[in-house]
């Protein structure tokens, strides 16, 4: 698949993932809603999670020239999403609450701001 259409796809899954995981956090912890959003949005990340793998890394140095520092996020999602699930399930609401802010400044924030750096396709589909 072209690089284009992976990013547009990875676009298409990690910006709602974005917007229902900022609601998450002002939506009252254990209800319905969060659990449905919760897991939505927990679907969206890993899926995005992975098309980003299969992206090549366009700035810094590459492992087997494809893979670079930013996937080091991509695997780190891939892990805790699930740790966080699980967590949750044993009543370990501390791990959860924790896993999931660390996701959420690590995989969206931190990740989001190299994302609009110059010269980066997204800084140039919103900058121009």
């Amino acid at each position: 698949m072209e690089y284009e259409t992976l990013a547009f796809l990875h676009l298409a899954t990690i910006l709602p993932a974005f917007l229902f995981a900022t609601v998450i956090m002002f939506i009252k912890k254990g209800s319905e809603t969060h659990k449905t959003v919760g897991r939505f949005t927990a679907f969206l990340l890993l899926i995005s999670a992975c098309i980003s793998l299969a992206m090549p890394a366009r700035v810094g140095p590459t492992f087997y020239e494809h893979f670079g520092l930013i996937h080091l996020l991509s695997l780190i999602v891939i892990f805790s999403v699930p740790k966080a699930y699980f967590a949750i399930k044993q009543g370990n609401v501390l791990m959860h609450k924790i896993t999931m802010v660390n996701v959420y400044l690590g995989g969206f924030l931190i990740a989001g701001f190299f994302a609009f750096m110059p010269g980066r396709m997204l800084n140039t589909l919103v900058f121009g």
